[in-house]
């Protein structure tokens, strides 16, 4: 008898934990299906959450979708526009500055938010500029230049390049640790997490996974944990900062491309489907999916449906929104987030 009630408590305190654990899960409503201009390459909300801004890598500028409208309600030309090729954006809030990179030439241009004035041009010296980071303690900018494997130190100020850290080969993700005093960077083609030193532009540490195609990286609040996606393997790598080890490893759909968290905890990861058997470029024969990661087991607790290739991703500042786009289906979709 005693045995039976130690053992119904127990199976209550089970119960108790698991709703728990469920009902902290994000709860995703699909708001709905919007298009866009050719080739959505990223999405990255304005920092007032009223926007998402989509650089478009086969036309001629970025698109601006307004959340309230449901709508994309201007298209901006950067210089050098007919060029096309924009593919990725940043934010950075306390300069109330906006950044898009265009691969095509090599250059980002800079805007004013809100309104979206254009201010300036700023030549990476680099070949096939793709992302963009910032440390506020240096008050620099980093970009990844996918073709001359190389990534461009720039000051933010004077707009000069600083110094250029010769990478694995076409680097992708990039992310400031150690209050800038250093860089993570990922390189595509070689498989490679290098980090390296900003003031002096020294590899400080290494690593290289076989075979693998390193895209995206994203670091927890405290700076200790990071998370990649890797392409090749369709791989969701948990990497410990400090020790510079992979610590686990989750499989996904294929072709995991751009990754957010959510309430520190929770890692959204589109993943573009299968490639074309004629050319990755085209349209792919299976349409994607979004993964929602519980990073404390790194469990999968939710998959989205996505149009086709799902590429870019973003979770919205106040965390009320997902947006992803379907790079082939010239769309977005946007999602709310609830608990």
């Amino acid at each position: 008898m005693f045995n039976n009630k130690i053992r119904k408590c127990f199976l209550a305190v089970a119960m108790f934990f698991s709703f728990a654990v469920a009902f902290s899960q994000p709860v995703l409503t699909k708001i709905g299906e919007y298009k866009c201009g050719k080739q959505p390459k990223q999405v990255v909300f304005s920092p007032d959450n009223k926007y998402v801004i989509l650089p478009l890598l086969d036309d001629n500028g970025f698109d601006i979708f307004s959340v309230e409208l449901k709508k994309v309600i201007r298209r901006i030309n950067p210089p050098e526009a007919s060029k096309v090729g924009f593919a990725e954006c940043l934010f950075i809030p306390e300069k109330n500055s906006f950044f898009v990179s265009q691969m095509t030439t090599g250059k980002i241009y800079e805007y004013s938010y809100p309104g979206f004035e254009y201010k300036r041009a700023i030549s990476t010296d680099g070949e096939w500029s793709k992302f963009i980071a910032y440390s506020s303690e240096k008050n620099m900018l980093a970009v990844s230049n996918w073709l001359s494997n190389d990534v461009s130190l720039i000051d933010y100020d004077s707009g000069k390049v600083l110094r250029k850290l010769k990478t694995g080969k076409s680097p992708r993700g990039l992310f400031f640790i150690n209050k800038g005093e250093s860089i993570i960077s990922l390189s595509f083609d070689s498989g490679d997490i290098q980090q390296f030193s900003t003031s002096t532009g020294t590899k400080e540490k290494s690593i290289k996974v076989q075979n693998a195609a390193m895209r995206h990286i994203v670091v927890n609040d405290e700076h200790t944990t990071a998370y990649i996606s890797d392409m090749y393997h369709r791989n969701v790598l948990k990497f410990d900062i400090a020790s510079f080890k992979i610590t686990s490893t989750l499989k996904v759909f294929n072709n995991p491309n751009t990754i957010d968290l959510y309430d520190n905890r929770y890692l959204f990861v589109s993943c573009r489907g299968p490639n074309n058997p004629q050319d990755y470029t085209k349209r792919s024969p299976q349409d994607g999916k979004i993964y929602v990661i519980d990073t404390r087991d790194m469990s999968v607790v939710k998959i989205l449906n996505g149009g086709n290739q799902p590429t870019g991703l973003d979770v919205s500042p106040d965390e009320s929104f997902l947006c992803f786009s379907n790079f082939q289906d010239e769309s977005i979709e946007l999602y709310s987030i609830g608990k």
